[in-house]
């Protein structure tokens, strides 16, 4: 049996996907769950660019180094290629949900849906804020990645 994949799903791929690929990632290696993580944006104007600074200091301080990641924009292949594509907000969703193609295998949904208490809430988006709205953005992100593992462990 395969790992399970998850692609996570911010705007530009920059900010917030990022560090929930990053926080997965290491609460499934502290869970001991094997199980494929990536990260992409619903746009492309950053792609091939590495994440915002602030996400990298953040992830820096949780002793996380994300800085040979390079943005990309989702591909037609991920609704195949992953068994689970996690938006980090309602308007990324529907984006994602409209250019999913006929073939998809993938399921779509909201990432903040997979921990109690928080169905349907956004990551909000960093961008124009300060390194407390980036700190802000990990622990959701880690709060989501936690109980991912927890539910993918059964």
């Amino acid at each position: 049996m395969r790992p399970p994949s998850l692609l996570f799903v911010c705007l530009g791929n920059i900010c917030r996907s990022p560090l929930a690929e990053a926080a997965f990632r290491d609460a499934a290696m502290r869970g001991g769950l094997d199980a494929v993580a990536e990260s992409a944006g619903t746009g492309d104007w950053h792609a091939g660019n590495p994440p915002d600074p602030r996400s990298q200091a953040v992830a820096l301080r949780h002793g996380i180094d994300i800085s040979g990641k390079r943005a990309r924009a989702v591909r037609g292949a991920d609704f195949t290629g992953f068994d689970l594509i996690l938006a980090l907000d309602p308007r990324n969703l529907r984006d994602l949900l409209a250019m999913a193609p006929a073939r998809s295998t993938a399921r779509v949904g909201l990432l903040m849906d997979h921990v109690p208490g928080c169905a349907g809430q956004s990551v909000p988006d960093p961008y124009y804020g300060s390194a407390t709205d980036f700190d802000a953005v990990w622990e959701q992100v880690r709060r989501a990645a936690d109980a991912l593992v927890a539910t993918l462990k059964g």
